[in-house]
């Protein structure tokens, strides 16, 4: 039995990329094949392309959702409806049920429940959060940064594709496509499909507990179209950029194989939980573009449980070595499937 230490890896705190180099496409790629690793480039991505090939995008947009009111900085992440959002709060035991707070435009939060694990329930009394937001609001960049937003962030710490909002963090693996790389997929026969997962606490809390069955995954809404499904379903093989993309697909896949569905996936416009490590059997996924991710966190299980943990080990351990640049404005790995022998 696997526990989180199992997925624990030195890594030199110069390799976390504070700030996004000056070009989208100018990120290095390391690819994982057959227990091989291979010093590439991003733009090599389109190299790895087969005709038939459906490359999966995650669409959300990320809201500027790091906020004072008053003394507290909060970080929204997860919508209950137009106007209630769980948030994390710095300062959380010294709020209470019924507190008002009030933002820094004037607009009054009040507090509905606490959560140890979600944070605050808040009740916006405004028309519209987004606005209040983008008036207000800073671009939630992760704390390992160690700095505050810059005006390049409202822009670089968004993919270029970007569309609906509703994300707490940016689906980084992303970050590294430009709209001529996206033209130049299509150009190699492959199809881009663009689905949504709204990035909320599940992606990034980390592991608390040292056996994996107890870690509680917070759940995020994504949404996958019956049109969106067919392509994928029709696919060669399927690309999921980012691991967002892949909880979406591999949600979808799980409904599929419940319903008794001989797809790789069915449509799907729901709240996910899904919390992916090694031992599990994938039914969507062929390959995955990510991002080099935290120690111990459920996203470098994730990747161990698709490539292999000796297998991701050893990869991150070569980047180490060769200096890649780890983390959300980092360097990224192209991760073949691992089949059981």
């Amino acid at each position: 039995m696997l526990h989180t230490s199992d997925f624990d890896f030195e890594l030199p705190t110069e390799l976390i990329a504070s700030h996004p180099l000056e070009k989208r496409d100018a990120s290095r790629m390391l690819v994982v094949q057959d227990g091989k690793t291979t010093d590439k480039h991003i733009r090599d991505f389109l190299d790895y392309l087969q005709p038939g090939d459906v490359v999966v995008f995650n669409n959300s947009r990320v809201i500027p959702a790091r906020f004072m009111a008053g003394d507290h900085e909060i970080t929204l992440h997860t919508s209950v409806n137009d106007h209630d959002w769980w948030g994390l709060c710095k300062k959380f035991n010294k709020i209470n049920i019924g507190d008002t707070l009030t933002m820094d435009d004037g607009t009054t939060i009040t507090v509905i429940d606490k959560d140890e694990e979600s944070g605050l329930l808040l009740h916006f009394d405004c028309d519209n959060v987004f606005d209040v937001l983008n008036n207000v609001g800073k671009m939630p960049l992760p704390p390992y940064m160690k700095r505050e937003e810059e005006v390049s962030d409202r822009e670089r710490y968004q993919t270029v594709y970007a569309d609906p909002l509703g994300s707490m963090a940016a689906p980084t693996a992303g970050l590294h496509f430009t709209d001529e790389l996206l033209q130049e997929i299509e150009k190699r026969g492959a199809k881009i499909v663009k689905i949504t997962l709204h990035v909320g606490a599940g992606t990034w809390m980390p592991v608390k507990t040292e056996n994996l069955s107890e870690h509680k995954m917070h759940s995020e809404w994504c949404c996958i179209t019956p049109i969106q499904a067919d392509i994928i379903n029709d696919a060669k093989r399927v690309i999921a950029v980012g691991t967002t993309s892949m909880r979406t697909l591999e949600s979808a896949a799980i409904r599929a194989r419940e319903s008794g569905k001989a797809t790789r996936v069915i449509p799907i416009c729901d709240n996910t939980n899904i919390f992916i490590t090694p031992g599990y059997k994938f039914g969507a996924v062929d390959i995955l573009l990510t991002n080099f991710h935290l120690p111990k966190s459920t996203l470098f299980m994730l990747v161990s449980a698709f490539a292999g943990l000796p297998e991701m080990k050893s990869a991150y351990a070569h980047a180490v070595s060769e200096k890649y640049r780890f983390f959300s404005y980092g360097d990224c790995c192209l991760l073949f499937r691992k089949d059981e022998k």
